[in-house]
């Protein structure tokens, strides 16, 4: 296991306090992205949340059942099953049998989702242009970067709340 060495005084009270703001920002990002997201899909049948399970299963080379769409895209298996749930009854998607799962349907996009999807992929490129008008590429790249690495230190096996917890139990 890869042992965390902590800063030590002003360094770890100005780790914590960036951190901390750096939370607070994604958190209120995450809010305006979905309703930046539903207001541009909406007239398309879409939501913010369709929308990401659509774009699963548009990007996957196979079709895929929930659970699997769910943990490629870092959702719950019960938010991916209520959007697939809500679009196969809007004719979005459809479910076919999976050859390798009796049960785990495999979930496919009918002309309409793909219709709805290429468009809500033309909006947002251009929605993105304009939001990232005169923001330096590099500066984008760096911020992805971080936020990869923030979500593999917490996904993995050496975290710091596992970290925190190993201390505590010393």
């Amino acid at each position: 296991m890869t042992r965390l060495h902590p800063a030590t005084g002003e360094q770890t009270d100005r780790l914590r306090r960036a951190l901390t703001g750096l939370v607070i920002e994604v958190f209120r990002l995450n809010g305006d992205l979905l309703a930046a997201g539903d207001a541009l899909v909406g007239d398309l049948g879409l939501t913010s949340a369709r929308w990401q399970v659509l774009g699963a299963v548009a990007l996957s080379p196979m079709p895929l059942p929930v659970a699997h769409i769910a943990r490629n895209m870092g959702l719950t298996r019960q938010a991916v099953q209520r959007s697939v749930d809500e679009m196969r009854e809007d004719g979005f998607v459809r479910l076919e049998p999976n050859p390798h799962h009796r049960r785990a349907m495999l979930v496919t996009m009918t002309e309409r989702g793909a219709g709805a999807y290429r468009a809500a992929s033309e909006r947002q490129g251009r929605w993105a242009e304009a939001l990232s008008a005169g923001l330096p590429p590099e500066g984008i790249e760096a911020a992805g970067d971080l936020l990869r690495e923030m979500q593999r230190r917490l996904g993995g096996l050496d975290t710091p709340a596992a970290a925190v917890i190993e201390i505590e139990e010393t």
